[in-house]
């Protein structure tokens, strides 16, 4: 699976360089092994079909990943960010800002999908759950592809104190 793969080459580039972003990274990977148990893929297992369609307690699982993950990034990874930064005097620049500006864009379609199927029950049709997850597992590898471009900008931000 390429999002599987691409967190690999992440995790092997900004692993262990600083607590934030490896608690970032965990988070990411807990929110990536959800996405594949609800596509019923194995990991690294090439494209497979949906062996069957997800319980709702999958899919409200999946969901809270998912706003744990949104609620994560925007309140407390960006907060832990803020509070380095401000230890060294540096402040965020234009290219950190619109970055996560385009982090922020992706934040609705994926809270629209948790609206969609967090509270569905066994009775509900769950006729465009393949195209809705497929289009969610498009979202979050564009986020996170968003997102490893500020993890290079964070990294380099607190690896060289303004000033140094």
């Amino acid at each position: 699976m390429v999002m599987l793969n691409k967190f690999k080459k992440t995790q092997e580039q900004w692993g262990g360089s600083n607590e934030v972003i490896d608690h970032w990274l965990d988070t990411r990977q807990s929110l990536i092994i959800q996405y594949c148990k609800l596509a019923a893929l194995k990991p690294c297992a090439s494209k497979q079909a949906l062996s069957s369609l997800p319980t709702p307690a999958e899919l409200q699982n999946f969901c809270q990943h998912v706003v744990d993950y949104i609620s994560e990034g925007h309140f407390k990874i960006y907060d832990m960010v803020m509070d380095k930064w401000s230890a060294t005097g540096f402040e965020a620049t234009d290219e950190i800002n619109s970055t996560y500006s385009k982090i922020v864009a992706t934040t609705e379609p994926l809270l629209d999908f948790t609206d969609k199927y967090a509270a569905i029950d066994e009775d509900n049709d769950l006729e465009a759950f393949d195209s809705d997850l497929s289009l969610i597992g498009e979202t979050l590898e564009a986020r996170f592809e968003v997102e490893d471009h500020l993890i290079q900008l964070i990294a380099d931000s607190l690896a060289v104190p303004p000033g140094a």
